[in-house]
């Protein structure tokens, strides 16, 4: 009896020794067993790399359990300080919010909101223009590979610099203060929003442009009516986005002295007024969810809504605040 014929069926079938004596089903069984175990391997190994990542992370920061827990005595005592106590009616305790409001009236924190709202809105506008027109032109649709390659890598490079950063590089420009804040914000929002756009216009249907080219148009012509048209909400939507996203870093941007809320935090945190400090975070958080819901409500609006596509844009703008506050209300 030869050697092929003393082996076990099952590591014959195994080392593939006799595969055509066995059915499909089997081959694909054994396929797939391979594939599970091959799944498992590097998923262990997976979960290996990781945890070699998480340790190497937590020593270079120095994360210490125990230090953490002698610093919590001293964090319970300043809580006491962000959140003051008092009673109210002789008996009843609470946080003396008292305290926020008067601080909030006289640093004039509702003032500076103002400013973090104008720096946000003003470099989210002004960066607009650049935005559309790399998204654009980035887009393949419109501009051929490798000549769009350029507008991509702009918009790469912009990206790969925070806000924060553009902030220190625009210093000899205009210092620092709010009009710095607002030219960061808006390099930020050609980086950002433009690349969403390049994204949006790369997934748009053929159709429309391929109608829109029989006419006889022109390339300016194809790209506003048979490209920019299927998009205008997502774009509207995604400006909204972008305009919460940028309240944020105006409010960051505040605490290396570029003004608004996040300049009087900064100040209030260098002098250790817990107090006073909990007063801006109080705003931040009403001032970021308020725009946060707003923004929440336009891209639900026009997602739901039909009536946009339509109407034309500048009937949809006029019309849009309306419609936003009766869906918020319920009112179909």
């Amino acid at each position: 009896m030869s050697s092929d014929s003393s082996q076990p069926d099952g590591l014959r079938a195994y080392f593939g020794f006799d595969e055509q004596r066995e059915s499909p089903v089997d081959n694909k069984l054994r396929d797939l067993k391979r594939r599970k175990t091959l799944r498992r391997l590097w998923t262990g190994l997976g979960i290996v790399g990781f945890a070699l990542l998480f340790s190497w992370s937590l020593d270079t920061v120095g994360f210490s359990l125990t230090e953490l827990y002698v610093q919590l005595p001293e964090f319970a005592e300043a809580l006491t300080e962000y959140f003051p106590p008092t009673t109210y009616f002789g008996f009843l305790p609470f946080i003396d919010v008292m305290q926020y409001w008067e601080f909030m009236v006289e640093a004039e924190l509702f003032a500076a909101s103002q400013v973090t709202v104008a720096i946000a809105i003003a470099g989210t506008a002004l960066g607009l223009p650049a935005a559309l027109f790399f998204g654009v032109m980035a887009s393949e649709r419109v501009v051929p590979y490798p000549f769009n390659f350029g507008f991509r890598m702009t918009m790469s490079i912009i990206r790969a610099i925070p806000a924060l950063v553009w902030v220190l590089i625009l210093i000899p420009l205009g210092g620092v203060g709010p009009f710095t804040a607002t030219l960061a914000i808006m390099i930020d929002t050609t980086g950002y929003l433009g690349r969403l756009f390049t994204d949006e216009l790369e997934e748009i249907a053929d159709g429309p442009i391929e109608g829109i080219r029989s006419t006889g148009a022109n390339k300016p012509q194809i790209v506003s009516f048979g490209m920019l048209s299927q998009v205008f909400r997502q774009f509207i939507a995604w400006i909204a986005f972008d305009l919460e996203h940028n309240v944020r870093v105006a409010i960051s941007l505040g605490i290396i002295g570029a003004g608004g809320l996040g300049l009087e935090l900064n100040i209030q945190r260098r002098t250790f007024h817990y107090t006073e400090m909990m007063a801006c975070i109080i705003l931040v958080v009403l001032l970021a969810g308020s725009v946060e819901l707003l923004s929440q409500r336009l891209r639900s609006y026009l997602r739901e809504d039909d009536d946009v596509e339509q109407t034309g844009i500048l009937e949809a703008f006029v019309t849009a605040p309306k419609k936003i506050v009766q869906s918020s209300m319920g009112k179909r």
